[in-house]
């Protein structure tokens, strides 16, 4: 073990996530916020979003407003060092083994008085695998209590199917609780302090509300999965080739023996028109459990 202890292996393995209060440095916790002020600066110049920076839909240049940032790790070294630090893969290689590769990163903005809400999903609904050795560790740059839209998981759920994500036979991205008999109050919300760290299984379900306090809740997750997980046709994986998919690697030995395991999965087609962000897939869900900016504004 290089991060963990026994106890917090097996309750992530019972429970399909962790959080670790405080496992960051304030100083990387202000590093980071530097960061953060530098990349959204590009927010100043663009109408609508792009390849670097996904947009809230009140966006204005006169107030910009931004609800993801794209691949922090190629628009900052500072977030790719991270990423490749014993902080982060360390708690990878407690939990899933020494070879780990990436599957992506972002930035959750959730921006205090109206940061979008991300609705229930599972991980492994959008990127099925070989076997579900795959993980979302996520950091936590605000303190994050109940009131500025803290992740909630559903413990256990991991281990049960991919649920339903489509909504009038189109790939939503998101799953109507209701129908699926999960009821809100047995979610558990990850709360804690700058520079807590969470670990969800892709399998998790998992979401976040709408930000409505006067406080930011900004949230990077880096995905990633063992090596000898391959993407399964039909995922949201990208994979042009074999050395584009081993350019991937954050530590230890590539493979081309991918390892098969009876694991659950469904295939996240066909896709909305606008397969963008998970912001633009999930606005196709017709039963959403958090409300939106906009829904708020219309029904008041």
């Amino acid at each position: 073990m290089e991060c963990l202890n026994r106890d917090q292996v097996s309750f992530f393995h019972d429970n399909g996530y962790l959080a670790l209060p405080g496992h960051l440095s304030n100083d990387i916790v202000a590093q980071a916020r530097q960061e953060i002020d530098r990349l959204s600066g590009h927010a100043d110049d663009i109408d609508e979003s792009d390849d670097l920076i996904d947009l809230e839909e009140s966006h204005t240049r006169a107030a910009p407003r931004i609800r993801r940032l794209k691949r922090p790790d190629l628009q900052s070294e500072f977030f790719r060092s991270l990423m490749l630090s014993d902080h982060i893969l360390g708690l990878a290689r407690d939990l899933i083994g020494p070879d780990i590769r990436m599957h992506t990163a972002k930035l959750n903005m959730k921006k205090a008085q109206y940061g979008a809400p991300v609705q229930w999903h599972q991980d492994f609904a959008f990127y099925p695998h070989t076997n579900d050795d795959v993980i979302a560790i996520g950091i936590v740059f605000d303190d994050m209590d109940l009131e500025n839209g803290p992740l909630q998981v559903f413990p256990g759920s991991h281990k049960g199917p991919i649920l339903d994500h489509h909504s009038g036979g189109v790939f939503a991205g998101s799953v109507d609780l209701a129908a699926e008999n999960y009821d809100l109050d047995d979610a558990v919300s990850l709360t804690g302090p700058a520079g807590t760290v969470t670990v969800h299984h892709a399998r998790t379900l998992h979401g976040s509300a709408l930000n409505t306090s006067n406080r930011d809740r900004q949230m990077l997750f880096y995905e990633m999965m063992a090596a000898d997980a391959f993407p399964i046709m039909g995922a949201m994986t990208r994979f042009d080739s074999i050395a584009d998919y081993d350019s991937l690697m954050l530590c230890g030995k590539t493979t081309l023996q991918p390892r098969l395991e009876n694991v659950p999965i469904r295939i996240p087609q066909p896709q909305p028109a606008r397969a963008g962000s998970i912001y633009e897939i999930q606005a196709g869900q017709s039963a959403p459990a958090y409300a939106t900016l906009e829904k708020m504004k219309a029904e008041t």
